[in-house]
């Protein structure tokens, strides 16, 4: 292994906050406890509040930097300046943030974890900690490791996720080069395994394996437009493509799309289902980022189908989640959350959330963005600068932020 070092704005908080802490706790209501308690190991700053559970945070960019909000009151707690355009990510350790900028990735302290089975909050801090990358691209968690992709250069990084919590520098670090730099990305698997993704700046067409000592064990390049990862229950990996999707379980199996081109570039899985859940596009000439199918992986059964939306919901790459009995979730241009079994692809409900809305010009500007947890929804609402918390169980919009400036992405960590 190689070592690597290197003003609150205005907002209403509406519904029922209350049943909004106890949805969001792990065992109990979180809140502040009154006390406070030092983290030296895992906290820069020099105190801290203690709370009764886990709080959730959220990191939402705009133009113009990082706002991070309660998870319970959806109340700004931070508000971080920064330049260009921004993609956020979680790091998978429940505290920080990857913030995709021209340096690199970024470390923003959300303020809020859990050390020896207590949690605690504090003010949120853009850090000066960046793993520096040309063209920061894909951040991956899974098992216990974090894994970040270079497209400029097609550098592979991976940490031990919890080793970021250090208060001082960046962790140990491990990496791999690609054969060329192109737009990728790569999961390493708990015995070490790294499969990576396989291109050049022109195409990029497969994915290879690489055994815990650095040596390619295998590859397939029946795989055009590789793009999107997710790995379901058994540590099986799922990659998209062009025209279905690639599944490794130790050996590599192709799912074909029924479609000559049908291509599912990102995908939404969970540790305790077989099934992945894709975006799915048939229509290589279409103009604009909306969809209006998704596609159903089951890595168990070797199959994958397609699943038409009911007339008039459509939805972009923002806009998919898996929820906490392992149903894909679904926020579309109708302005519902639709809620469907992810075995058969029917509604199984549908929650009016937001006012409807159409598909953005470039992938890239300020459209609704979903994320899901703890059986709670996070939904932004750029045409209304705001940002709504939803219960999945009964579709109660239990708390609504009110912002200043227009969201853009999202990413929630668990406290």
């Amino acid at each position: 292994m190689t070592s690597s070092l290197s003003s609150p704005r205005r907002l209403a908080a509406l519904g029922a906050v209350g049943l909004l802490m106890a949805a969001c706790s792990s065992d109990s209501d979180s809140g502040a406890s009154g006390s406070s308690a030092s983290s030296a190991d895992t906290s820069p700053a020099a105190s801290a509040t203690e709370l009764d559970a886990p709080q959730p945070r959220i990191a939402l960019t705009y133009d113009g930097g990082v706002l991070v909000l309660d998870g319970t009151t959806l109340e700004v707690v931070g508000d971080s300046e920064m330049d260009g355009f921004l993609r956020v990510n979680p790091a998978g350790d429940g505290r920080h943030v990857m913030v995709t900028t021209e340096e690199g990735f970024q470390v923003l302290d959300a303020g809020v974890w859990t050390d020896g089975g207590t949690s605690y909050a504090a003010d949120p801090e853009l850090t000066d900690r960046v793993f520096e990358a040309e063209e920061a691209g894909h951040v991956v968690v899974h098992g216990d490791r974090t894994v970040l992709f270079a497209d400029g250069t097609g550098d592979i990084t991976s940490y031990a996720t919890d080793d970021l919590l250090d208060a001082e520098g960046l962790p140990e670090t491990r990496t791999w080069e690609s054969e060329e730099a192109h737009h990728g990305v790569a999961i390493e698997l708990e015995d070490g395994t790294l499969l990576s993704t396989l291109g050049t700046e022109d195409e990029r067409t497969g994915v290879r394996v690489l055994d815990a000592s650095g040596e390619e064990v295998a590859r397939n390049e029946e795989c055009p437009g590789v793009h999107g990862e997710g790995t379901v229950a058994g540590e099986v990996a799922v990659f998209g493509c062009e025209d279905g999707v690639l599944v490794y379980d130790g050996e590599f199996t192709k799912l074909t799309a029924p479609d000559a081109y049908g291509r599912t570039g990102n995908v939404f899985t969970t540790e305790s289902s077989p099934v992945a859940l894709g975006d799915y596009n048939s229509d290589p000439d279409a103009e604009g980022y909306v969809l209006s199918a998704v596609t159903l992986v089951d890595t168990a059964a070797d199959r994958l189908q397609v699943v038409p939306l009911p007339e008039g919901v459509q939805y972009t790459f923002r806009d998919l989640a898996r929820g906490p009995q392992d149903e894909a979730v679904l926020l579309g241009t109708d302005g519902n959350l639709h809620l469907l079994d992810e075995q058969t692809g029917a509604v199984l409900a549908s929650y009016p959330v937001v006012a409807p809305w159409e598909g953005p010009e470039e992938w890239q500007d300020a459209h609704p963005a979903l994320k899901v947890h703890d059986g709670i929804a996070y939904v932004t609402e750029p045409a209304a600068n705001a940002v709504h918390a939803v219960d999945l169980a009964t579709g109660a919009v239990l708390a609504t932020g009110e912002l200043d400036v227009t969201p853009n992405e999202i990413a929630v960590v668990t406290g």
